[in-house]
């Protein structure tokens, strides 16, 4: 087994690389995502700006995006990948496949978040004159905004178990430490750790995306 020392310091440093790809990945996935998720909101035929074929060409894509395994959309945009970051290995790359499959996740939930929006409340908005974007901005987004951020708890768990999944191919992390150690040089200590620290990260993260949440929530007096 690897010293002691450099067992804690190869375990902070991978901490630090799954939280640098899991955050960043909740970003660049939310830049992507939440368009689309509106869109579908939208042009959903009760939507504000009903639109079948947008709607269908969009659900398609989301579904078809969200049906791809994690590991086999990581191996078919290496070449993406290599383009984008130069190379196919360590975390900064593994940022891209994570974006790609977060996106359409994040669409299907922000979508589902803005559907629970009170029709009226959209109504009372639309007799007084306001215009899509008026009412996407001051309506659906802040009414839905406890849903949404709930969803960006989910997301973020998500996330970080896929970014541990990516050490499978030299991905970076905790599952490339997990891989490396823990199953190739069969050291189960490393293994337990790592495990022990991912569920440590999603907890952590669940439960400051709960609090922040509830401190939205307009239904809490």
């Amino acid at each position: 087994m690897i010293l002691q020392k450099e067992m804690v310091s190869m375990l902070f440093e991978g901490t630090l690389d799954t939280l640098y790809m899991t955050l960043v990945s909740t970003l660049f996935g939310y830049i992507l995502g939440m368009p689309v998720g509106i869109l579908l909101t939208i042009s959903d035929k009760d939507g504000i700006r009903p639109n079948a074929v947008l709607y269908r060409i969009l659900d398609v894509i989301v579904n078809i995006m969200r049906s791809i395994p994690f590991l086999i959309l990581l191996i078919l945009v290496i070449p993406l990948t290599k383009m984008i970051v130069g190379k196919s290995y360590g975390s900064s790359a593994t940022i891209v496949p994570l974006v790609i499959a977060a996106a359409p996740f994040i669409a299907r939930m922000v979508e589902s978040s803005l559907k629970e929006v009170d029709k009226g409340v959209i109504e009372a908005a639309t007799s007084m004159g306001a215009d899509d974007m008026t009412i996407i901005r001051k309506v659906l987004i802040p009414e839905a905004r406890t849903s949404l951020l709930v969803g960006v708890t989910i997301v973020t768990g998500t996330i970080l178990g896929y970014s541990a999944m990516a050490g499978t191919v030299g991905g970076g992390g905790l599952g490339d430490i997990a891989i490396r150690y823990g199953y190739y040089r069969y050291e189960t200590g490393i293994m337990i750790v790592t495990i022990v620290i991912l569920v440590a990260l999603v907890q952590i993260l669940q439960g400051i995306g709960m609090i922040i949440s509830r401190k939205f929530d307009r239904r809490i007096a």
